[in-house]
């Protein structure tokens, strides 16, 4: 039956996703409520998502993680974007910065400004290369290529302000670190495997899981972070899968770290293959690479040859092939079981969402924490907005697919000619007419980072916003102009991103490689 207070709450599952939950309910939680961690060294933590993107800076802030520690400890390096390479075309390549694009107006966003200028340049009407690449003016981008780094600092009209960063991080050191952080705050850890959960005949809910020793563990609250297995939300509570694979293609992944060669880049590689994409993400000690990929126009054996073929340094364990399917749980919440991390619902590793949707469950738990009992009305708004924030990840992903010219593989003819949500395409043809970023405060990926996709991918606007015509040409021209100038110096003047690391987050010499 629904529990009139929730005392005890069980984890199922540990690895990142479990410790995340562990630490920010342990740091947030009213007193006197005990928090059991169910894990297993039997079962192999997956660790694939090296990346991150800035929104983890949020999560470390609330648990008093400090930044360099984290970098140290994890073997962390910095993330400014991701490069993209033959994603649009063979031989072409772009940048998604997590930093914003010049300096918007009180009435225009800058990129309206930069479609105006680049109008005049086609036709005539401005010097050549006044308006360049969009990428001109973004300060994370002309960093990362530069292999410098500092964190954004001034006042908000400073250009160094606009950079926002992220960081490459070994998931599994993160895991430790958070472990350490949530035992110190009184959680309990049990080492076990699970046989089965038991439910309430009366309603339903979870009362005990019970272990392999025959131990019946207890509980008010169970959140399953039991990866892809799902023990609870799937076999206990039978929340149906919502599945994507027929928008994103992509289901197998091989992961494969190397020996690092040089100073890490500030930045992760995605580079577009035959049937899939293959990633590179720096850390101090070793790159992490791997590659993702469709099973229905591949096979395991030439993907592996594919990744191999690819990378550089010699590799440093075994390859570890993983198997997944694009979609979500029904419901997340159901009574009193709440799926987080990969038992929730994952995309696919582009873009690095998957701990992000992990901090977003636990985020939305701690707001509706069910500290009387499980509300029904609270549950449902929780899976609604989940299930709102997976479909616009959902669409921003699938637009990296949908949006490229490259016929030269049958991988490649099938996502272009896909049929895609209605929700992507609007917001691409309303791109296309008049260069308009649909804007939704509660989505993860803002107008920059859709903007950068999108031209990246060659989605072109026929016109832009006729109103930034007010400007005069003159003014137009200068301020641009200055942006570009103030751009170039102030990376120019950033430390380098290696000697940033050295001088205040250095990973242990007994760590390395």
């Amino acid at each position: 039956m629904n529990p009139s207070q929730v005392k005890r709450v069980i984890i199922v599952g540990g690895g990142t996703s479990g410790w995340m939950c562990a630490a920010a309910i342990a740091r947030a939680s009213p007193p006197n409520t005990s928090i059991t961690l169910i894990e297993s060294s039997d079962i192999g933590v997956i660790g694939v998502g090296e990346a991150t993107i800035p929104t983890l800076i949020e999560f470390n802030r609330f648990l008093g993680i400090n930044e360099n520690d984290l970098i140290r400890e994890c073997h962390g390096t910095f993330k400014l974007g991701i490069e993209f390479s033959d994603w649009q075309a063979l031989g072409k390549s772009y940048f998604h910065p997590f930093g914003f694009y010049g300096r918007d107006t009180p009435d225009f966003p800058f990129h309206q400004l930069w479609l105006r200028l680049k109008h005049m340049e086609t036709q005539g009407l401005a010097p050549a290369e006044a308006a360049g690449e969009i990428s001109d003016f973004n300060l994370c981008t002309a960093a990362a290529y530069q292999g410098r780094f500092a964190p954004a600092q001034g006042g908000a009209d400073t250009i160094l302000a606009t950079m926002r960063h992220a960081y490459h991080l070994d998931s599994r050191l993160y895991g430790k670190m958070l472990r350490r952080y949530a035992e110190a705050k009184g959680v309990t850890r049990i080492e076990a495997n699970i046989v089965k959960a038991s439910c309430s005949p009366e309603g339903g809910f979870i009362e005990s899981v019970l272990l392999e020793s025959g131990e019946s563990v207890c509980g008010d609250l169970f959140i399953d972070c039991s990866g892809f297995k799902s023990l609870l939300i799937e076999d206990a509570m039978q929340s149906e899968f919502v599945d994507w694979s027929h928008y994103l293609l992509c289901d197998r992944a091989i992961a494969l770290p190397t020996e690092l060669s040089g100073s890490p880049l500030p930045y992760t590689r995605a580079t577009a293959g035959d049937a899939g994409w293959r990633w590179r993400i720096p850390l101090q000690t070793r790159m992490g690479n791997g590659h993702v990929y469709s099973s229905q126009f591949t096979d395991d054996d030439t993907a592996l040859r594919d990744l191999q073929n690819a990378i550089d340094g010699t590799s440093l364990a075994e390859p570890l092939p993983l198997r997944f399917k694009p979609g979500h749980r029904h419901e997340f919440w159901v009574k009193n079981c709440v799926a987080i991390g990969l038992a929730g619902g994952f995309i696919e590793p582009l873009e690095s969402t998957s701990i992000h949707l992990t901090q977003v469950g636990i985020q939305r738990l701690i707001q509706f924490w069910p500290a009387h009992g499980v509300n029904y009305a609270e549950t449902a708004h929780y899976n609604s907005e989940m299930t709102e924030d997976y479909e616009r990840i959902r669409d921003f992903i699938v637009l990296h697919y949908k949006a490229t010219d490259r016929e030269d593989t049958a991988f490649w003819r099938a996502v272009k000619n896909m049929a895609v949500p209605d929700s992507l395409s609007n917001r691409m043809e309303l791109f296309r007419s008049s260069g308009r970023v649909v804007d939704i405060p509660q989505d993860l990926f803002r107008p920059h980072s859709w903007l950068a996709v999108m031209l990246g991918q060659k989605v072109q606007p026929r016109n832009y916003d006729a109103f930034v015509d007010r400007i005069p040409v003159e003014s137009l021209l200068a301020n641009m102009q200055h942006l570009k100038d103030a751009v170039n110096k102030t990376a120019a003047s950033l430390p380098g991103h290696q000697d940033y690391i050295n001088r205040c987050c250095a990973a242990a010499e007994s760590s390395r490689v």
